[in-house]
């Protein structure tokens, strides 16, 4: 996915939404910010004292003189109270630093923390086929590290900005009282400092978004040999992988590196654009000093005023273009967030508590890709309670079929209805709640067995989740285990076996208590015996529910009520299973049902 291209202004104003609910911690640090331009104009008041009052024969600044003469009547007390201003008024500066710093930083990572949440919960909502074209790692990347920038927009950008707005609007009108026509030739190089900024901008803009484009594919390197290392190790490949990613990384490094290049003269054309105008400034102050219309503590002041000066005017011109890169990170969480999910709930969806567990097709076809049909025509009904097997081919359709059941993704043509309804008129969580599914490759979490099987409610007792394990045939080996339901199965669950992880997968089935039942191979990879097992869990947990099953095995399929064979997403025959004993069991509705 590119990055949608959004302006600055756009940018900066999604920012300022996300930021509105912290307005009262902006508050606090955007009035501590107001603290530095007079802590600013302070700072060169000591040498003005110094030079014009110590060295000199000038009189102290009025309201010095409303101290006791004995802190200023002598040579040695004005020293001293210069020495000790220069004390106070860096305490002060400091203080006010480390305020506005605790506060921005506690802002900062609230911010971050929602928006992350709120990445994490969008991308949760889009639909399947996002990721599975577009892949984890690009998401993974986006949510961890593009998200930050929204946090360096804010605490390091817009703040900053803002304070160096105050701050140079302070030290212009003080520097215009003092002298207005060296005001005037300092601030002379702020077009060029704009012009500056723009120009590189765009190319740092750019090469931050081609940069961060690099990172996320090295990312997609590390998480996609990670996760199938098995493999790797078995086709002695970490060599080749290793190369893969140093080629990925190699291409960031460079890509970084052109970065800093950029920024490096970007920062060096704004101290030679500012060293120009101070030159200026000096070259006409010396001669107004040897004139005599301005004094050398006069000069000395303007100078210190406009050294000041130039520092928030700088910091504004870098922080336009350096903060191109955060605007870029930025850019891609946004573009992340405007992502819409294929399958979305109707405004007036309805809501459902428990389905009877009649299913129909209509005419149903699906294409993942526009152009490539995986089924076509389907078209058959099923009445609560039924046991349906699916048979076909690898690539037939046939976990596409359950896949549109629970919405995963919604078919292009027909209907596919519940209880007579259009799934697509029902609450998106209503009607996945009436799901159980248990997968070829089963699921678990990197985190206990009972937790696993909880996750289909979590609010279950330990009482139920053992009933749950029983029904499952996972109790046995599960308190044969060191801790047993409180053993952790490691990352997906590989710590068991495969019937073990299976039979677990199954527990959660019947925790759900669900309506409606989709079993896809789950007796594909485990060995006779261990099938045996889960089949009988099976035939427990498909009593009394509408349930699919797909499999090869035709043992698996031996409890079915109906078999529908399926081939190139065409149904060639929806019949009575043959194993079915007794005509009062249910089976096909063929008043729906149209042969393709």
């Amino acid at each position: 996915m590119a990055a949608a291209k959004y302006s600055d202004f756009v940018l900066y104003r999604r920012v300022l939404g996300l930021v509105r609910p912290y307005w009262l911690h902006l508050t606090g640090i955007l009035l501590l910010s107001l603290l530095s331009p007079p802590l600013a104009l302070l700072n060169p008041l000591p040498l003005k004292i110094a030079v014009d009052s110590v060295i000199g024969r000038h009189p102290l600044p009025h309201f010095l003189l409303l101290l006791p003469a004995s802190t200023t009547g002598t040579e040695t007390a004005r020293l001293a109270l210069t020495a000790g201003l220069v004390l106070v008024i860096a305490l002060l500066g400091q203080l006010r630093d480390f305020a506005a710093s605790i506060l921005t930083a506690y802002m900062g990572e609230k911010l971050l923390r929602d928006f992350r949440a709120q990445l994490f919960s969008h991308v949760q909502r889009l639909s399947l086929s996002y990721q599975e074209t577009r892949g984890t790692a690009d998401s993974t990347y986006r949510i961890h590290h593009d998200a930050a920038s929204l946090q360096q927009i804010a605490a390091e950008g817009m703040i900053p900005f803002t304070t160096s707005v105050f701050t140079v609007s302070a030290l212009i009108y003080v520097a215009a009282l003092m002298n207005w026509q060296l005001a005037l030739v300092a601030l002379s190089i702020s077009p060029a400092l704009y012009l500056v900024s723009q120009t590189y901008r765009r190319r740092l803009r750019s090469q931050s978004r081609a940069a961060k484009q690099i990172e996320s594919s090295a990312l997609s390197v590390v998480q996609e040999v990670l996760s199938a290392a098995r493999v790797v190790k078995a086709f002695c490949q970490e060599e080749r992988e290793v190369s893969r990613f140093f080629q990925r990384s190699s291409e960031g490094m460079w890509a970084r590196i052109r970065i800093a290049s950029l920024e490096g003269a970007f920062g060096l054309l704004l101290a030679l654009i500012s060293a120009a105008g101070m030159a200026a400034v000096l070259l006409i102050g010396v001669r107004s000093v040897t004139s005599g219309t301005l004094t050398l503590g006069e000069l000395l002041l303007v100078i210190g005023y406009l050294t000041q000066l130039y520092s928030p005017l700088k910091t504004m011109s870098k922080k336009m273009g350096v903060m191109q890169s955060q605007l870029a990170g930025a850019e891609r969480a946004f573009a992340l967030l405007d992502e819409s999910p294929d399958v979305t709930e109707h405004p007036n969806a309805w809501p459902l508590a428990r389905a009877k567990g009649a299913v129909e097709f209509r005419n149903a076809s699906f294409a993942y890709e526009r152009g490539r049909r995986v089924l076509s025509n389907v078209s058959f009904g099923i009445r609560p309670g039924t046991r349906v097997g699916i048979v076909g081919s690898t690539g037939a359709g046939k976990t596409t079929i359950v896949n549109l059941l629970p919405r995963f993704y919604d078919p292009t043509e027909g209907q596919i209805l519940l209880d007579g309804r259009d799934l697509r008129k029902y609450k998106l969580a209503d009607l996945r709640n009436q799901f159980a599914i248990v997968l070829q490759e089963p699921l678990l979490f990197s985190t206990s067995i009972a937790e696993n099987i909880a996750y289909a409610r979590p609010s279950a007792s330990k009482e139920e989740i053992t009933a749950a394990a029983k029904a499952a045939n996972a109790h046995e080996f599960t308190i044969r285990l060191p801790k047993g339901y409180e053993t952790h199965v490691g990352e997906r669950g590989m710590r068991l076996s495969g019937g073990e992880r299976q039979r677990i997968s199954l527990a959660r089935a019947f925790l759900k208590d669900a309506p409606v039942l989709v079993l896809d191979e789950p007796t594909s990879s485990v060995d006779t015996k261990t099938e045996d097992a889960i089949v009988e869990a099976m035939e427990r947990l498909m009593r009394g529910r509408t349930a699919f099953i797909i499999a090869h095995r035709l043992t698996t399929l031996k409890h079915c009520d109906i078999l529908i064979r399926i081939e190139h997403g065409h149904v060639l025959s929806a019949e009575p299973a043959g194993v079915v004993a007794g005509k009062d069991r249910a089976v096909l509705d063929t008043s729906t049902y149209r042969r393709a």
